[in-house]
């Protein structure tokens, strides 16, 4: 038996997997989302651990298996968001700043775009942990080796040893903006930029491989997976060859596309990641499109607008209508991710009449979804023949036929939806020999259900030119 820590933006889900990846107990728990000014999102950090015990514990109950049965522990987690503790008590010097906050837009602004880009992979956007670390450490004004920072990985880790271990593994590092993608090390350059000292930082260790023994629930598990929620989904969806493409359709929606051992610089618009990979593996990497509104946009319809009641009802509101009849909704609730990287555009609605009702909203919030994932696919430089979807939205199937339709390829769902927490099951299980090699493991990965294109090209490209139209008219500058 495996657990599997799934620590996410809206919740904490833990799973107990056995050895052919089957769940066989569950827990869940929502956690609370602070907004305490515009554009500015955060959590308590002691509540994420206290919903880890909580759903630990559910989970091992409703398998009816206590801690000492398990084999390991594999940690998956929201990424980017930033946590700085102190070293002597534990205790939280703020709350951590979640990967959706804005707070440091105008600090992005002044950042070479370029140094970062080839050296990280990545772009200058409030999105990555660096600015906002940077920010926490002006304002709490405390010498550095006081202290500890981590991404939601390292402050479990740190947690569930009883602070004996600080570390985060390459998937998560390499989203700080600190992080050296070819070197696999913190970037003395980068540390100076944003005044971060080395003895502040965890220790980076491969996603697959013990790490520490956890305490939990009375007994001493080891820690033996550690990978970033999307690239924990990209191995539990089987994605371990160059070209092999998913999507997980959460808060927001993450497209990553296995891109071998290749270091050339990503396509305009996309980043280049480290993936996980099983013991003794070479280093992989990913091309990534990041869409930071996806799942949020549903919820903002529940709780913003009062359009529904819970987030499932908005497909059977949405399939009220055949079409938007011309409603856009451009969803940049926090900015717009990949392919345009606009920390300021904001959200807009396009096309409203006169007889536009909540219905025509609805629908038109679905398909921003599948619009956002294909403006990303399309800015892959080379060809997806099927994309394996996972992530809770997956049960709504108007979105994703109309995903399959404007892609124009098969959508292939995966049987379960928890396919980020089983990408870390996965990895823990291969470190301490639950699965011998990945080929033994990918006889335990179970397709779903399938998606083909109905929609023709010409209405997919007029559907696609009507929702870009829409989006320069969100965007604060012209896309580069």
């Amino acid at each position: 038996m495996l657990l599997a820590i799934d620590q996410g933006t809206t919740g904490t889900t833990c799973l107990v997997v056995d050895d052919e990846l089957r769940t066989v107990g569950r827990g869940y728990r929502e956690i609370e989302q602070h907004f305490p000014q515009p554009g500015w999102v955060e959590h308590d950090p002691e509540e994420i651990w206290a919903s880890v015990l909580v759903t630990a514990g559910d989970a091992l109950a409703e398998a009816r298996v206590s801690g000492d049965e398990l084999s390991a522990i594999g940690i998956t987690n929201q990424r980017e968001t930033t946590v700085v503790w102190e070293r002597s008590t534990g205790r939280p010097v703020e709350r951590a700043i979640v990967w959706q906050d804005r707070r440091t837009a105008e600090r992005c602004r002044q950042l070479p775009r370029d140094l970062l880009r080839s050296r990280t992979g990545l772009v200058p956007d409030p999105y990555f942990s660096a600015t906002k670390l940077e920010w926490i450490l002006q304002r709490v004004g405390r010498r550095q080796r006081e202290l500890a920072f981590g991404t939601i990985d390292s402050w479990l880790v740190w947690k569930l040893t009883g602070g004996d271990v600080h570390v985060s593994d390459r998937t998560n590092a390499s989203r700080t903006l600190l992080y050296a993608l070819d070197e696999d090390d913190w970037d003395e350059e980068l540390l100076e930029l944003f005044g971060v000292e080395r003895d502040l930082l965890p220790g980076i260790v491969p996603s697959s491989g013990l790490v520490g023994e956890a305490s939990l629930l009375g007994a001493s598990v080891p820690i033996a997976g550690i990978a970033g929620d999307q690239q924990a989904a990209l191995f539990g969806q089987g994605c371990f060859s160059p070209g092999e493409a998913k999507a997980t359709y959460g808060t927001g929606s993450f497209v990553l596309v296995n891109a071998g051992d290749a270091r050339a610089e990503p396509p305009a618009g996309l980043l280049r990641t480290a993936a996980a990979v099983a013991p003794g593996a070479a280093p992989q990497f990913a091309l990534e499109g990041s869409v930071l509104v996806a799942g949020a946009a549903v919820q903002w319809l529940r709780d913003g607008l009062g359009l529904v009641s819970e987030a499932h009802e908005v497909e059977m509101l949405a399939a009220e209508v055949d079409s938007t009849e011309g409603v856009v909704f451009v969803p940049a609730l926090t900015g717009l991710g990949s392919p345009y990287w606009d920390p300021d555009a904001r959200g807009l609605v396009a096309g409203l009449t006169r007889g536009t009702t909540r219905a025509h909203l609805a629908r038109a919030t679905l398909e921003a979804i599948a619009f956002q994932v294909a403006d990303v696919l399309e800015a892959y430089p080379g060809h997806v023949d099927v994309l394996r979807a996972d992530g809770g939205a997956t049960a709504n199937r108007l979105l994703m036929q109309f995903q399959a339709d404007l892609l124009g390829c098969p959508v292939d769902v995966a049987a379960d939806a928890e396919t980020t927490a089983l990408g870390a099951a996965a990895l823990a299980g291969l470190a301490v020999g639950t699965w011998p090699d990945v080929n033994t493991l990918r006889r335990h990965l179970r397709p779903g259900a399938r998606y083909e294109p109905a929609m023709s090209r010409t209405e997919a490209r007029a559907r696609r030119d009507e929702w870009q139209r829409a989006v320069r008219r969100a965007l604060s500058r012209a896309p580069t």
